[in-house]
């Protein structure tokens, strides 16, 4: 049965609810995700991971050392090393500065990488990008106005190619731009 709310009756209710709080997430200085832009056609979304699938290291960070994982990996900070996320994608940002040899599915170049890479899968040099090193891929991208200088070696995928190492002596194509 209802009972009107009269002064000293008891505990009332205020007639608008409180706000919920709750603890707030400590930021990670390491592992960030950054928003990807949409290119607003599902069958694109499927190339692009979900913004927990892939780890940034960001602007503001160098990295010197061995990176592994199993999850795709946007750099747009500086790594001197090796990259090893054989199942993934490795980006490097266009304010990224890479010195290390890269082994992953995919690699997408917008920033600086120094070092030879190895793809399952495919190498993109975007425009904006420069790569000086060997490439083995199955498949290479390389838009105008990118700069690349190395070997290049087109692989058929097979079930070991992710664990084959970049061979340094082996024959291979070098593209020089011309000026």
């Amino acid at each position: 049965m209802w009972k009107p709310n009269t002064p000293g009756a008891g505990p009332t209710t205020p007639s608008t609810p409180e706000p919920i709080r709750s603890a707030a997430k400590p930021a990670s200085s390491f592992e960030t995700t950054t928003p990807r832009p949409s290119t607003g056609s599902p069958a694109s979304s499927s190339a692009v991971p979900a913004p927990g699938d892939q780890a940034t290291i960001g602007k503001s960070l160098m990295v010197k050392g061995e990176l592994s994982g199993s999850e795709s990996l946007y750099i747009d900070g500086r790594v001197e090393g090796a990259i090893n996320l054989p199942g993934n994608r490795v980006t490097v940002g266009r304010n990224g500065q890479v010195a290390a040899n890269i082994l992953a599915r995919e690699i997408v170049v917008l920033g600086k990488v120094r070092g030879n890479c190895q793809a399952s899968d495919r190498v993109d040099i975007r425009s904006e990008g420069s790569l000086t090193g060997d490439v083995i891929a199955a498949r290479i991208s390389i838009e105008d106005g990118a700069f690349f200088k190395g070997g290049i070696d087109i692989r058929k995928p097979g079930p070991n190619d992710a664990a084959a190492p970049v061979p340094s002596g082996s024959e291979s194509i070098v593209l020089e731009p011309t000026t």
